[in-house]
């Protein structure tokens, strides 16, 4: 059963602090597998999240991205569009920001008794629901209407990241086993 990795002799502070640096690494690579769309670029990143939340937990997994997102605050431009502190300025800030809670909640939900494929996909569609509600929310801040947020963004994406979802499922029992060897 999928649950949070224990601080055991084998996984000590050290081991945890280089998996959430890993995964910090795999959002920061991730960015860089990108489709343009308006306003929100396809990427692999919420793949990435969900699968940070699977394998480390609620809180090295929100960890991971809280690195990730302080790689962006020192300007360092590791998003998708490289626009590096600005991005918290762009369309895609919510989604950025939204990506904290969304690997918190998959983490939270797999260490609730993720011990089959098909909850663990739920655990990441709940939290890929958390990260569209940040997305979304962000961007009707900004202007952009509930249409052009359904037409733009959730239509085109969210099947997709539906996928992305049941890959990171499927592929955290081994994540989680790569990672207590380190």
């Amino acid at each position: 059963m999928l649950r949070t990795l224990p601080v055991t002799q084998r996984y000590t502070f050290p081991t945890r602090l280089a998996a959430v640096a890993i995964f910090t690494l795999l959002t920061v690579l991730s960015a860089r597998v990108q489709f343009e769309m308006l306003p929100v670029p396809f990427t692999l990143q919420p793949l990435v999240v969900l699968f940070a939340g699977l394998v480390l937990g609620a809180r090295d997994g929100a960890l991971s991205q809280i690195a990730y997102l302080s790689l962006i605050a020192i300007n360092l431009p590791v998003d998708a569009r490289g626009l590096g502190a600005a991005a918290f300025a762009s369309p895609t800030a919510g989604f950025l920001i939204g990506f904290v809670a969304a690997a918190w909640t998959a983490g939270f939900l797999a260490q609730r008794g993720a011990d089959k494929l098909w909850v663990r996909w739920f655990a990441g569609v709940a939290a890929l629901i958390v990260l569209y509600v940040f997305g979304s929310a962000w961007l009707l801040v900004i202007g952009r209407t509930p249409q052009i947020i359904l037409e733009n963004v959730i239509l085109p994406l969210f099947g997709l990241d539906l996928l992305k979802a049941l890959i990171a499922a499927g592929l955290a029992e081994s994540g989680r086993a790569l990672i207590t060897r380190l």
